[in-house]
């Protein structure tokens, strides 16, 4: 039998589980505390646990913000932590599309710099895109390139997929 554990009764937490649960807690405190302020004011926390979460973001270092976390973490146990959670993976996931949205027009200006007429065929099928403004913007960001000059054609040829990527999804 456990300690304090009445007969018949649920057995308490282990010394183990609740410093489990407590750095669970402390894991979720950090991530709203690097999390943007939008996100967190969409959360509707309370106003003390808000103004807590402020502050350990002006911190810059060191042992007030280690405390100032540990602070965070505790006025967070009394919440329902999973509106929190989800709220948080919701973000995160949203921010990992962004980026793989991202890479993704990279690779095809990359891809239309480098290649020939093939990939721009390939693209301007794939995607809706005025192909003569396609091929011009191509063709500029190559002489950039091969002049070394400031890439402002290769930035407008990137807008330009990256929009026609959107338009497409």
């Amino acid at each position: 039998m456990r300690r304090r554990e009445l007969p018949g009764g649920i057995a308490p937490p282990t010394k183990s589980e609740l410093k489990r649960q407590a750095q669970a807690v402390q894991a979720l405190a950090d991530r709203l505390i690097d999390a943007p302020g939008e996100v967190v004011d969409r959360l509707g926390l309370p106003d003390k646990l808000a103004d807590a979460i402020d502050l350990a973001r002006r911190i810059p270092g060191g042992g007030a913000l280690v405390r100032q976390r540990q602070f965070v973490a505790k006025l967070m146990r009394g919440l329902a932590l999973e509106p929190i959670r989800a709220e948080l993976d919701a973000h995160a996931d949203g921010a990992r599309l962004d980026a793989a949205r991202f890479r993704r027009a990279e690779r095809w200006r990359d891809r239309l710099v480098a290649g020939g007429e093939g990939d721009l065929a390939e693209f301007a099928a794939g995607f809706p895109v005025d192909r003569d403004e396609l091929a011009r913007l191509v063709a500029a960001a190559r002489a950039e390139r091969r002049d070394g000059k400031s890439p402002g054609a290769g930035r407008r040829l990137f807008r330009c997929v990256r929009e026609a990527l959107e338009a497409a999804a």
